[in-house]
């Protein structure tokens, strides 16, 4: 699959009914997470992570025992956050690193920093949101954690949030360059939403009840 079917599935999300398969931006964002953390873990053996105790709060004692793509995969199935939100979540998460350099994404990490960030994306991407713990029962977490990780995030981020319409179009071809690198995916590039102040598409969706710049890091 070529990056330009990449490009035009991102457009054309369906909103009549929630997609069951999950969209294919998951595939393409766990394939460029998993280089990075072995890249990481390379570069960083027997230093570790920065001793900020915000950046400590994202390491887990142990790595999950489920693979980065079968994690995205699992938010989706229940938060049915929209394609975009992953982009968005890819770029705060690239930003995270950027202006943090004690922070590197490993395998301890990545999961608790991929729930915060898709959470995080999700409340400013989507009109309608999950609460926090929802989002916390997805990644494995209380509701006091995933409350705390996010205020972390936050403050680490200096609450800068915005992700321009240009810049969300640089992170979708950055992901796009991956597809060239990994060859066969295609993503998602609609936004449902106001995104910055502009409007890039808008598709009413109802969501079912719950149950219970650019020196790029990454």
């Amino acid at each position: 699959m070529s990056p330009r079917t990449l490009r035009s599935d991102l457009y054309s999300f369906t909103s009549e009914e929630e997609r069951t398969a999950p969209p294919l931006v998951i595939p393409v964002l766990a394939s460029l997470l998993e280089r990075t953390i072995s890249r990481n873990q390379r570069g960083i053996a027997g230093n570790g992570n920065s001793k900020d105790e915000r950046i400590a709060a994202f390491e887990s004692s142990s790595v999950l025992d489920m693979s980065i793509q079968s994690f995205l995969e699992r938010v989706f199935r229940y938060a049915h956050a929209a394609p975009p939100v992953y982009v968005v979540a890819y770029v705060y998460m690239d930003r995270l690193c950027q202006f943090n350099q004690g922070l590197h994404i490993v395998s301890t990490n990545v999961h608790r920093l991929l729930i915060t960030s898709i959470m995080v994306a999700s409340k400013f991407v989507e009109d309608l949101n999950y609460c926090n713990s929802y989002f916390a029962k997805i990644g494995g977490l209380s509701t006091a954690e995933l409350n705390s990780l996010e205020m972390n995030f936050l403050f680490l981020m200096g609450f800068r949030l915005n992700v321009s319409p240009s810049i969300f179009e640089s992170y979708c071809s950055h992901l796009e360059r991956e597809v060239s690198f990994g060859g066969g995916y295609q993503i998602e590039r609609c936004l449902r939403s106001y995104m910055c102040g502009v409007e890039i598409a808008s598709k009413e969706r109802k969501r079912p009840e719950s149950k219970n710049q650019f020196a790029r890091v990454l």
